[in-house]
């Protein structure tokens, strides 16, 4: 996760002009119908800030964390939020939401981890409140790029979070990458319903 976090430190600038301009309106308007109006999102790995800042324009209470302090930087500069800088291992909410957002973040971490901050971060949803995670469509665990990537299928994420039971599959989904040079890429999108 170090070498993760040291990646996004080290390359902010490439990541955040590659990434901030990607057209996520219709996923993010999909999950946003699902949240209250004017209700509150952890934005997981807000990276470049791009989706904190639909989601504030759009009257949300938004919590922007990431574990790159360069990405909390650009997060902050793009939205004027305080980012909160903290690894996904180690954050824990101070209150409750009512979607968490984590866009192509939660994919850095081995299947183990991944599966225990679901299960901690599930615990600070509203009661129906949304959980939104994108993946790598795929089976595959390891370094990539300098970077560590856990590829998921449908099947794959249902085995991995089926005993958390205060979370319900809702539907999956999958849409291609609109980066540049990827257009091969295929994501799996997840939305979780906190029961």
């Amino acid at each position: 996760m170090n070498q993760t976090i040291a990646y996004y430190d080290n390359n902010a600038e490439a990541y955040v002009r590659q990434t901030r301009n990607v057209d996520m309106t219709a996923i993010r308007d999909h999950f946003m119908k699902l949240i209250p109006a004017h209700g509150t999102i952890l934005d997981l790995g807000s990276g470049s800030g791009r989706d904190s800042k639909a989601f504030l324009e759009r009257g949300y209470q938004v919590t922007a964390v990431d574990g790159s302090a360069e990405m909390c930087k650009a997060t902050e500069q793009f939205t004027g939020l305080k980012a909160i800088h903290q690894d996904f291992v180690s954050y824990v909410p101070d209150r409750c939401y009512h979607g968490i957002w984590a866009n192509a973040s939660l994919l850095h971490l081995p299947l183990q981890t991944l599966h225990d901050v679901v299960q901690k971060l599930s615990s600070h949803l509203h009661s129906g409140g949304i959980f939104f995670m994108s993946f790598k469509h795929g089976d595959f665990s390891g370094m990539r790029d300098g970077r560590y990537y856990t590829y998921l299928t449908e099947p794959l994420l249902r085995d991995l979070l089926q005993d958390i039971d205060e979370l319900s599959a809702h539907e999956f989904f999958k849409t291609d990458d609109t980066i540049p040079g990827r257009e091969d890429l295929v994501w799996l999108n997840a939305v979780f319903i906190k029961k």
